[in-house]
């Protein structure tokens, strides 16, 4: 059959509409909706037919706008579970939020709130005010910011205090963050001119002293939080660097990254800077990301000296770049958990990053139990936890895996492929050709729906 007569084997968009099929989708979500995904099936099968296959049955073109129908009213993001042992796994939403910080959002965002009001004078108020007084709190800082993530926050920084000025940074902190976030870009984006000095390994408080002119504006340190330089190897600490700037009234900026309020080291981690450590040392303004290694939702926070945050807060890009409603309120009781000493139980990125190895182990011995009686035959082998996210380059939690050979006839990624299709979508690692899941960043609400995950794509 020639392909003019294929075409014109496929049916009108009133045949594809009308099919029994898509009454439920037409009464659900509209005529006019449905007619215009069947325009789309059809375009689709039309190319398919140009191209030399047969023209589609009217009930297969019915039953593909019914998968259009599915994945235009799909909820997004989807939840999934994240069992590949990366802590703060990026491309999964990075930090998991409290149960106190969901019902914050949720209790915000289901009506009103005193966002910008102050309830005792009935006028308007600062929808800052409680999360500044909790980040002075915790960090020891004069004032406090808070904006939709730390890129703006840095941009907001920059743009504030030293714009048309120049800004010395370190060669060796002249970094790209992630996402083609690069902090020369920064600089430029905000009207600032890069200086750079010292060397991509060592830089003395000289090379500061010997680039200072009448144009500086400040001096800024970001930490290489998604990387480390090692050996011969130099930096200027941070007291050295506010101990030049106040001989002429040049600020200093610190950009540390991950926002660690806890110390690493009690975890057998390697040390991460600290907002509290860098406002102990005098620094003018700190940023720091509220997603990371805080524990709490997408944000970007500035703690430091009264003056230089109250620029930040009258600057024209701080209306911009300021934080939600539902992020301030999750941000506000994530805080709250580090005020009342409870972070480490409550927080669930340091309830992971605290969990011993030996609890890991007996997760996943579980696992292996319940899934022998599904006969799925799994073992559980010892492994390594990464903090990821931009955090602790390279750091790693010793934990256990529950590990599972694929039969013969199929490979590892078709069983990750699986185990992305179910219900409820779970993420795994491939080691040595198996398939390996950790259990520390697994939440234990998840543990049901991971072993029906599991049983389901190995009975496949």
């Amino acid at each position: 059959m020639t392909t003019t007569s294929e075409l014109r084997n496929l049916p009108s968009v009133e045949r594809v509409v009308n099919a029994d099929s898509l009454a439920p989708a037409v009464d659900a979500h509209g005529r006019e909706m449905v007619v215009e995904l069947a325009r789309e099936a059809l375009d689709v099968a039309r190319k398919r037919v140009l191209t030399g296959d047969p023209a589609p049955a009217g009930e297969e073109i019915a039953e593909a706008v019914l998968s259009l129908v599915a994945n235009l009213t799909a909820p997004s993001p989807r939840p999934v579970i994240n069992a590949t042992g990366v802590v703060i796994h990026t491309n999964l939403g990075r930090a998991p939020l409290s149960d106190a910080a969901l019902a914050a959002a949720d209790a915000v965002g289901r009506g009103y709130s005193d966002l910008e009001i102050d309830l005792g004078t009935g006028r308007r108020g600062s929808r800052q005010a409680h999360l500044q007084s909790l980040l002075r709190r915790i960090t020891g800082a004069e004032a406090a910011l808070a904006v939709n993530n730390n890129a703006s926050a840095l941009l907001l920084g920059l743009s504030a205090l030293a714009a048309g000025r120049e800004v010395i940074v370190s060669r060796g902190e002249a970094v790209e963050i992630g996402g083609g976030f690069r902090i020369p870009d920064v600089l430029r984006q905000s009207g600032c001119t890069l200086v750079d000095v010292g060397t991509t390994n060592r830089t003395y408080v000289r090379d500061y002293a010997d680039a200072m002119s009448d144009q500086t504006g400040a001096f800024l340190k970001a930490h290489a939080s998604n990387f480390r330089v090692e050996g011969f190897t130099a930096f200027v600490d941070e007291r050295d660097l506010v101990a030049l700037g106040e001989t002429s009234g040049v600020p200093v900026l610190h950009d540390v990254g991950s926002g660690a309020l806890l110390p690493t080291e009690r975890y057998g981690l390697a040390h991460e800077p600290t907002p509290q450590e860098s406002i102990s040392a005098g620094v003018g303004l700190v940023f720091f990301s509220g997603d990371k290694l805080l524990g709490g939702p997408q944000a970007g926070i500035v703690v430091g000296k009264r003056d230089l945050v109250a620029r930040l807060e009258r600057h024209p890009l701080a209306r911009a770049v300021r934080i939600d409603k539902m992020s301030l309120a999750s941000l506000t009781a994530t805080l709250a958990h580090y005020v009342m000493g409870e972070a480490e139980t409550r927080v669930p990125v340091w309830r992971m990053i605290s969990t011993n190895a030996d609890n890991v182990r007996c997760r996943a011995e579980e696992w292996r139990a319940i899934l022998a009686a599904n006969r799925v035959v799994a073992r559980v082998e010892p492994a390594r936890s990464a903090i990821g996210g931009g955090s602790l380059p390279g750091e790693t939690l010793p934990s256990w895996t529950l590990t599972i050979d694929p039969p013969s006839d199929r490979s590892p990624e078709s069983v990750l492929s699986a185990l992305r299709e179910q219900p409820t979508p779970v993420i795994a690692r491939i080691e040595e050709d198996a398939v390996r899941l950790d259990p520390r960043t697994v939440l234990p609400e998840q543990d049901d729906d991971t072993i029906q995950a599991l049983t389901a794509v190995m009975a496949q």
